[in-house]
């Protein structure tokens, strides 16, 4: 994979603006948005906060409710400290931490609507701490170029009698939010990527990466900005 795709994906969507529909429920005129900052320089999310999903639960509700925000959002390609409070990624070596798709915190039971014409490619429940919990995958065409949609952090609800292959339309609703029981023990968020090469990995595909690795799965993995934009309007 390489940039050509990327440009060519964003030109594609550029030209079909109107085929892209909203992700999540939200009003360009009267919601906020609130950017989160996962990153180092965010102190104030410390470790006792990190390791209790309580506490960050309460945190992130606190930061939404300040800035009266409906949503927090960020994280694209954004090197973060959060995912010290997990082994899943702190593996022998050097640890993942970059981020690879867009996260959109609020509330468990938030609707998610396809923001495209597609098929399920695959579901899973990724059952570990700190993982994507409920997860589904949409397959997409555009023009030549064939592309992935992730959805994690769900509720399970959201992956039952689900079918491999079924065709999806773009506004249907897709999925929930999940609770921190069912979403692999987060604050409820969204966790929204864009893939081109799903390397035959099915219900799950690396939302983080070693930094060292950063070049080539920001390549396989284009900013969903691309698509949110036309949620949000930024």
């Amino acid at each position: 994979m390489n940039a050509d795709q990327s440009l060519k994906l964003k030109a594609y969507f550029e030209k079909h603006s109107s085929d892209i529909s909203a992700i999540v429920p939200f009003d360009k005129q009267s919601d906020k948005l609130f950017l989160f900052d996962f990153t180092a320089s965010n102190t104030e999310l410390n470790p006792a906060i990190l390791e209790n999903t309580e506490l960050f639960s309460i945190w992130i509700r606190r930061k939404l409710s300040e800035n009266d925000s409906l949503y927090g959002v960020g994280g694209y390609n954004e090197h973060r400290t959060i995912y010290s409070r997990s082994n899943l990624f702190s593996e022998d070596g050097e640890p993942r931490r970059l981020h690879l798709g867009v996260d959109i915190w609020g509330r468990a039971g938030t609707p998610v609507f396809s923001p495209l014409n597609g098929r399920i490619h695959s579901f899973g429940f990724n059952d570990n701490f700190g993982d994507y919990g409920a997860t589904l995958i949409l397959e997409h065409q555009a023009d030549e170029i064939k592309f992935h949609s992730l959805y994690g952090h769900l509720s399970l609800m959201s992956i039952e009698h689900l079918v491999k292959g079924l065709a999806v339309k773009k506004g249907q609703k897709i999925a929930e939010f999940g609770d921190v029981l069912e979403n692999g023990h987060w604050p409820p968020h969204l966790h929204f990527q864009l893939i081109f090469n799903m390397q035959e990995l099915a219900g799950d595909y690396p939302g983080v990466c070693r930094y060292s690795e950063r070049k080539a799965f920001l390549a396989n993995c284009p900013n969903p900005d691309l698509i949110l934009k036309h949620t949000f309007g930024y």
